[in-house]
C-alpha cells in the first residue's frame, strides 16, 4: 500500500491500496505534521522562495501560524528554535509550528547554486505573515536556541 494510501486508511479515508483506484498510488505522502494548531480565522497562503548561491535568507523571524515546506531544488539551511540546524536537500519537507518559537535560519545551504523551496503557511488575521526578531529578543532566548556545529 502506497504511503498516502495507508495514511488515508489509518485516517478513516477508505483508500483501496495498491489494486485500488489510480489516485491510491498516484500520491506519496511526504511529510504527516502533528498535533498542529491553525489559528482561528486564519488564511493560508504558498509561496516560492528563491535563494540565490550562498544567500543566508531570512534574518531570524516567526511566522504567526504553523508552516509547511517543500524543497524544490538545491538544499535549505533550516534552523527552527530548540531544534539542531540540518540541511533539507531537494524533494525535502519541512514544517514549523508557527507562534511563538524562532525560525533562526532558512537559507541556500549551496555556494555554487540557486536553492527553491514552497512554503505554505497559515496566518493569524491582522498579523503579518513574518515577524522579524530583534537582537535582545534573541539574547533573552538565547537558552532555547540547540547548540550551534562546530566551526
Amino acid at each position: 500500500m502506497s504511503d498516502i494510501a495507508q495514511h488515508a486508511h489509518t485516517h478513516g479515508h477508505g483508500a483501496d491500496g495498491e489494486d485500488g483506484p489510480s489516485w491510491t498510488r498516484a500520491a506519496t505522502l511526504l511529510q504527516d505534521a502533528a498535533p498542529i494548531t491553525v489559528p482561528e480565522g486564519a488564511s493560508g497562503m504558498t509561496i516560492h522562495v528563491v535563494w540565490e548561491p550562498g544567500d543566508p535568507g531570512t534574518p531570524p523571524h516567526r511566522h504567526s501560524g504553523p508552516a509547511f515546506g517543500y524543497v524544490i531544488k538545491g538544499a535549505v539551511r533550516f534552523e527552527l528554535e530548540g531544534e539542531p540546524e540540518r540541511v533539507i536537500e531537494a524533494g525535502g519537507t519541512f514544517w514549523e509550528p508557527g507562534g511563538d518559537a524562532i525560525h533562526y535560519q532558512d537559507g541556500n545551504a549551496l555556494r555554487d547554486a540557486r536553492t527553491e523551496f514552497v512554503v505554505t503557511m497559515m496566518c493569524v488575521p491582522g498579523k503579518p505573515m513574518l515577524e522579524l526578531v530583534d537582537e535582545e529578543e534573541l539574547k533573552q532566548r538565547a537558552h532555547l536556541r540547540a547548540p550551534r556545529p562546530a566551526a
